[in-house]
Protein backbone atom coordinates (compact mmCIF):
# COMPACT_ATOMS: atom_id res chain seq x y z
CA UNK A 1 0.00 0.00 0.00
CA UNK A 2 1.29 3.45 -0.93
CA UNK A 3 0.93 6.75 0.87
CA UNK A 4 -0.96 9.46 -1.05
CA UNK A 5 -1.88 13.08 -0.64
CA UNK A 6 -4.92 14.69 -2.26
CA UNK A 7 -5.81 18.36 -2.27
CA UNK A 8 -9.26 19.40 -3.38
CA UNK A 9 -10.69 22.85 -4.00
CA UNK A 10 -14.33 23.08 -2.99
CA UNK A 11 -16.76 25.73 -4.26
CA UNK A 12 -16.82 28.70 -1.87
CA UNK A 13 -20.54 29.26 -2.49
CA UNK A 14 -21.45 26.21 -0.37
CA UNK A 15 -22.55 26.52 3.25
CA UNK A 16 -20.20 25.40 6.02
CA UNK A 17 -22.33 22.27 6.55
CA UNK A 18 -22.13 21.34 2.86
CA UNK A 19 -18.35 21.84 2.88
CA UNK A 20 -17.98 19.66 5.99
CA UNK A 21 -20.23 17.00 4.41
CA UNK A 22 -18.09 16.97 1.26
CA UNK A 23 -14.87 16.63 3.27
CA UNK A 24 -16.34 13.88 5.48
CA UNK A 25 -17.66 12.00 2.43
CA UNK A 26 -14.16 11.71 0.97
CA UNK A 27 -12.57 10.98 4.35
CA UNK A 28 -14.91 8.01 4.75
CA UNK A 29 -14.12 6.80 1.20
CA UNK A 30 -10.38 6.94 1.86
CA UNK A 31 -10.76 5.10 5.19
CA UNK A 32 -12.92 2.45 3.54
CA UNK A 33 -10.30 1.83 0.83
CA UNK A 34 -7.32 1.52 3.18
CA UNK A 35 -8.79 0.48 6.55
CA UNK A 36 -6.41 3.04 8.08
CA UNK A 37 -7.07 6.46 9.60
CA UNK A 38 -6.97 9.42 7.23
CA UNK A 39 -5.40 12.73 8.16
CA UNK A 40 -7.59 15.63 7.00
CA UNK A 41 -6.58 19.26 7.10
CA UNK A 42 -9.00 22.07 6.34
CA UNK A 43 -6.75 24.70 4.77
CA UNK A 44 -9.49 27.31 4.63
CA UNK A 45 -10.65 29.72 1.97
CA UNK A 46 -7.96 31.08 -0.34
CA UNK A 47 -7.77 33.31 -3.36
CA UNK A 48 -7.22 31.39 -6.61
CA UNK A 49 -4.50 32.28 -9.11
CA UNK A 50 -7.15 32.31 -11.84
CA UNK A 51 -10.93 31.97 -12.01
CA UNK A 52 -12.31 28.45 -11.89
CA UNK A 53 -15.96 28.04 -12.88
CA UNK A 54 -16.46 31.77 -12.27
CA UNK A 55 -15.03 31.65 -8.73
CA UNK A 56 -12.08 33.74 -7.56
CA UNK A 57 -11.80 31.90 -4.22
CA UNK A 58 -11.94 28.28 -3.15
CA UNK A 59 -12.06 26.23 0.03
CA UNK A 60 -9.03 23.92 0.23
CA UNK A 61 -8.90 20.51 1.94
CA UNK A 62 -5.87 18.23 2.25
CA UNK A 63 -6.12 14.44 2.69
CA UNK A 64 -3.20 12.16 3.63
CA UNK A 65 -4.12 8.51 3.20
CA UNK A 66 -2.91 5.03 2.27
CA UNK A 67 -4.25 3.14 -0.71
CA UNK A 68 -3.56 0.92 -3.66
CA UNK A 69 -2.61 2.46 -6.97
CA UNK A 70 -5.60 0.91 -8.74
CA UNK A 71 -7.99 2.79 -6.41
CA UNK A 72 -6.65 6.24 -7.30
CA UNK A 73 -8.44 6.35 -10.67
CA UNK A 74 -11.73 5.59 -8.89
CA UNK A 75 -11.13 8.33 -6.32
CA UNK A 76 -10.28 10.88 -9.01
CA UNK A 77 -13.38 9.90 -11.00
CA UNK A 78 -15.45 10.66 -7.89
CA UNK A 79 -13.77 14.07 -7.58
CA UNK A 80 -14.43 14.79 -11.27
CA UNK A 81 -18.12 13.85 -11.00
CA UNK A 82 -18.73 15.84 -7.81
CA UNK A 83 -20.17 19.28 -8.61
CA UNK A 84 -18.86 20.65 -5.29
CA UNK A 85 -15.20 19.93 -6.20
CA UNK A 86 -13.72 22.47 -8.62
CA UNK A 87 -10.15 21.11 -8.85
CA UNK A 88 -8.10 18.29 -7.34
CA UNK A 89 -4.70 16.68 -7.44
CA UNK A 90 -3.48 13.39 -6.01
CA UNK A 91 0.20 12.55 -5.63
CA UNK A 92 2.04 9.56 -4.21
CA UNK A 93 4.33 10.39 -1.32
CA UNK A 94 7.60 8.71 -0.52
CA UNK A 95 7.40 6.25 2.34
CA UNK A 96 9.31 7.28 5.44
CA UNK A 97 12.33 5.11 6.17
CA UNK A 98 14.47 4.70 9.24
CA UNK A 99 17.69 5.20 7.28
CA UNK A 100 19.46 8.55 7.40
CA UNK A 101 20.09 10.23 4.04
CA UNK A 102 23.60 10.20 2.66
CA UNK A 103 25.53 13.40 3.22
CA UNK A 104 27.34 14.81 0.21
CA UNK A 105 30.97 15.73 0.77
CA UNK A 106 32.16 19.26 0.04
CA UNK A 107 33.93 19.68 -3.28
CA UNK A 108 36.90 21.16 -1.41
CA UNK A 109 37.38 17.94 0.53
CA UNK A 110 37.36 15.70 -2.54
CA UNK A 111 40.53 14.66 -4.26
CA UNK A 112 40.91 15.40 -7.94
Amino acid sequence: MNKYESIIIIKPTLTEDEIKDTINKYKEKFEKLSNKPVKVEDLGKRKLAYEIQGNKEGKYALFNFYGKSENIADIERNFRNDDNVMKFITVRQEMETEEEPEVMEDKDDMEV
